[in-house]
């Protein structure tokens, strides 16, 4: 995990996003988030557990899928398994020890 300071996310209204390998966080004192940083590495474990590419396009065709049936982006997004996964248990800063393989599954 290489946590990255990066200002194009000023532009965007999120705080921080994982591209395996790296955290991108929003602001410097982002770094210091535990509950931020916790929430990227739930993603983090999550893309490897689907070898990258293939979270990447179960996540794209996720969002679509909610999207076109709540027809809000920011619900869509909520609504995709690895984030409801990762904003249920992004204040357990424990969880990554005790996960199971493939928990997301869970939150389908």
């Amino acid at each position: 995990m290489i946590i990255v300071c990066h200002k194009p996310l000023k532009l965007l209204k999120i705080s921080g996003i994982t591209l395996f390998p790296f955290i991108f966080v929003r602001n410097l004192e982002d770094k210091k988030n535990k509950v931020l940083i916790n929430h990227e590495k739930i993603h983090l474990r999550q893309q490897m557990e689907m070898l990258v590419i293939f979270f990447y396009i179960f996540y794209v065709i996720e969002y679509y899928y909610w999207l076109f049936r709540l027809k809000n982006p920011y619900q869509a997004y909520r609504r995709i398994s690895f984030e409801r996964e990762a904003y249920a248990n992004e204040n357990n800063l424990n969880y990554l020890q005790k996960r199971k393989f493939w928990n997301f599954w869970k939150y389908l």
